[in-house]
């Protein structure tokens, strides 16, 4: 399945070359105009890695970053800013609202795939290390833990969150939509009292390690 990039630029042009760049390597991209349009995007479904302009009419990309970073469903996206803005001082803002990295334009297309691929196996060589905690390659329909406080099907969830599987990766493996998968994390995270994914990853981890 190809990782699912969002674009946010508010030049036209500038948001076509980056989108024909990275679909020509494979990618599934989606655009947006504003940093509004773009929470729209997530909430339609949560991408692998953002590509954000920061002069954007509205909501700027500074703004987009923090929004990002503050909701649980998406505080370990990794962000790239592809902006006209080359100062230091910008590029410490940027870094401040939590980024990964900071590109220029005019952007060099081969520099741009390399960020991307970088930070996408990154967050892969995570979640490998992660399965390889709790057990890779579980079957499809695992023998789940047991507690309590979970149903069976959040417990699939939550053991496939902890494997690094997308919300849309999820729903492909157990058959279900992408609003019920992000139903049963909601509730896993209500249940437990965790803060984000990771945390549920965690828990699966210590819950493997612990019978």
């Amino acid at each position: 399945m190809p990782k699912r990039l969002l674009v946010v630029d508010d030049e036209p042009n500038l948001l076509l070359a980056v989108a024909a760049c990275l679909r020509s390597e494979g990618y599934d991209v989606v655009t947006a105009r504003s940093g509004a349009e773009a929470l729209v995007r997530v909430a339609e479904s949560v991408p692998d890695l953002v590509i954000s302009d920061i002069r954007m009419p509205g909501m700027d990309g500074y703004a987009l970053a923090r929004h990002l970073r503050s909701s649980e469903r998406t505080n370990l996206i990794p962000i790239v800013f592809l902006t006209a803005k080359d100062t230091t001082a910008d590029r410490i803002q940027g870094f401040r609202t939590g980024i990964d990295n900071y590109l220029t334009k005019p952007f060099e297309p081969d520099e741009l795939v390399a960020v991307v691929s970088n930070n996408l196996e990154r967050v892969q060589r995570t979640h490998a290390s992660i399965a390889r905690l709790i057990g890779a390659d579980p079957p499809r329909e695992p023998a789940a833990f047991q507690d309590e406080d979970l149903t069976e099907a959040e417990e699939r969830v939550a053991q496939a969150v902890a494997r690094g599987l997308t919300n849309k990766e999820i729903a492909g493996e157990l058959g279900i939509s992408v609003r019920t998968v992000e139903n049963h994390v909601s509730h896993v995270l209500q249940k437990k009292g965790f803060s984000n994914r990771v945390d549920i990853a965690r828990y699966v981890i210590e819950k493997t390690q612990g019978q």
